[in-house]
C-alpha cells in the first residue's frame, strides 16, 4: 500500500545531529510523532544517555531534541509498505535531506537500523556528502537479549558530536 510521510522534520539552525529513521511506523503515523510506539526504546535511550526525564507528550519531546541540538526525520517520503515493517519498504521516494542540511549546523548524521542506513545510502548520501552512522534499531521488532545495554552505548556516540 503506498503511504505518505505524514510527519514534519523537527530541527533548527543550532541542530547538530540529524537522527534519521527508515519511515513512521502505523503507531508514530497514528499519533503523529517519531518513535510513538510505546514499546519502542528511542526515548528511552535518550532519556539514559542525557540523564534526563523527557515527558510523553510531543511538545516535550520536540523540546528536548531542540534544547540537545538533535534533529529527526525519515529518509522515505513515500514508499510502498505492509504495516510498519522495514522489510516490506519497496517503490520508495526519499525526502529532501538536503535541505535540513543547508538550514542547520548538521555535523554527523546518524540511522536508527540498516533499513535506514541502507536508504540514506541509496538515495540520499549522494546529495548530502555525509556518511551516515549506523545505530541499532529502537523498534520492538528489534528485542534481542541485551539490546539495551547495546543502544545506550550506540546512541552515547551523538553527545560527541554535540560538544
Amino acid at each position: 500500500m503506498k503511504v505518505v510521510h505524514p510527519l514534519d522534520p523537527i530541527y533548527n539552525q543550532e541542530s547538530k545531529v540529524l537522527i534519521l529513521g527508515s519511515f513512521p511506523s502505523v503507531k508514530s503515523r497514528e499519533n503523529n510523532f517519531y518513535y510513538a510506539n510505546p514499546r519502542n526504546r528511542f526515548w528511552p535511550t535518550l532519556e539514559k544517555i542525557f540523564h534526563e526525564k523527557i515527558e510523553a507528550n510531543t511538545e516535550a519531546r520536540k523540546l528536548f531534541l531542540l534544547k540537545h541540538k538533535i534533529a529527526i526525520f525519515d529518509v522515505v517520503k513515500e514508499c510502498d509498505i505492509k504495516s510498519s515493517s522495514d522489510s516490506s519498504i519497496k517503490n520508495v521516494v526519499p525526502n529532501d535531506i538536503k535541505k535540513i542540511i543547508l538550514n542547520s549546523n548538521i555535523k554527523a548524521i546518524f540511522t536508527t537500523g540498516t533499513k535506514a542506513y541502507d536508504l540514506y545510502n541509496k538515495y540520499i548520501l549522494k546529495d548530502t556528502g555525509i556518511a551516515a552512522i549506523k545505530l541499532p534499531s529502537p523498534s520492538p521488532a528489534n528485542c534481542k537479549k541485551g539490546i539495551e545495554e547495546e543502544l545506550v552505548e550506540a546512541y552515547s556516540k551523538i553527545k560527541y558530536y554535540l560538544e
